[in-house]
């Protein structure tokens, strides 16, 4: 009896332990390399969708100002009332952009900055991914539009597609957002080079500078991610892309759980105990 005690007990104290590492926040300066990761996968889908509909699924300024002047066109007397595809497209990407930052909303009810969070998080931006594979496989589309006029996915299952897509960078671009680092959103970079052209030492390359060399980091690794994207793209198409997006992401996802926290020595503590029970 005493030893089914000592058991259970042994089970509970690892289970608190497990619990007590997941929920607890990380430390935003030793994040670099997931939040590197995450602008890297900011180029990397952007490079599919702008390839196929010259639409960014991740910059909604751009889908905005094209919603702006898709609506100035019912008044310029020519009264054109037709709502262009391009115009649809953009508008499928903002919406469903918005729908999945508010999932972030979920990350106010177990930390924002908790591994439990993050790692949650990224892995439904996974799952996006995945789905949004699944589509522009099944959809039969192209990968590469010539020109704007026609783009390269125009049927249903491309909206599906393009839907997922910007619903992972709205989820995203919060989660990088709420870890409130150098990294910022980890999706929109015009702030990122203001922030870095202003910096007041841009210019001291003889040491590291955080404020600086983060927001560096950050713009060079949404440059490859849509580099590669690309690369890929004429390689294995769109499905196979974002099929390789879905394997990164998944990746990115488990990196979380092994970020430290701010007491790294207290949660090795933890980790300790549990492996020993």
């Amino acid at each position: 009896m005493s030893d089914k005690q000592d058991l259970e007990s042994n089970d509970s104290a690892s289970l608190t332990s497990w619990k007590k590492y997941l929920f607890t926040d990380i430390d935003g300066d030793k994040a670099t390399a997931p939040l590197s990761a995450y602008c890297f996968m900011t180029g990397f889908i952007d490079s599919v969708c702008f390839s196929a509909i010259f639409v960014w699924c991740a910059f909604q300024t751009g889908n905005t100002v094209q919603l702006a002047l898709a609506i100035a066109r019912l008044f310029n007397g020519q009264h054109d009332t037709s709502f262009h595809l391009a115009d649809q497209q953009a508008l499928c990407s903002l919406i469903t952009f918005i729908l999945g930052a508010t999932i972030a909303r979920i990350g106010d009810k177990m930390g924002c900055k908790t591994r439990a969070w993050l790692a949650l998080g990224t892995f439904i931006q996974t799952l996006f991914t995945m789905a949004a594979a699944i589509a522009i496989w099944k959809s039969g589309q192209g990968s590469v539009a010539d020109v704007r006029d026609n783009p390269a996915w125009n049927n249903t299952l491309s909206f599906v597609c393009i839907g997922f897509m910007s619903a992972s960078m709205g989820l995203q671009g919060i989660m990088g957002k709420r870890t409130n680092t150098q990294f910022t959103t980890t999706v929109v970079l015009t702030t990122t080079w203001c922030e870095l052209m202003t910096d007041p030492q841009l210019f001291d390359i003889r040491r590291l500078v955080i404020s600086r060399d983060h927001k560096i980091m950050a713009i060079g690794s949404l440059f490859v991610g849509g580099f590669l994207g690309r690369a890929l793209l004429d390689a294995i198409g769109s499905a196979g892309t974002l099929g390789v997006g879905t394997g990164l992401r998944f990746i990115v996802s488990i990196w979380w759980l092994f970020v430290p926290c701010k007491d790294s020595e207290a949660v090795t503590d933890n980790v300790s105990i549990t492996l020993i029970l």
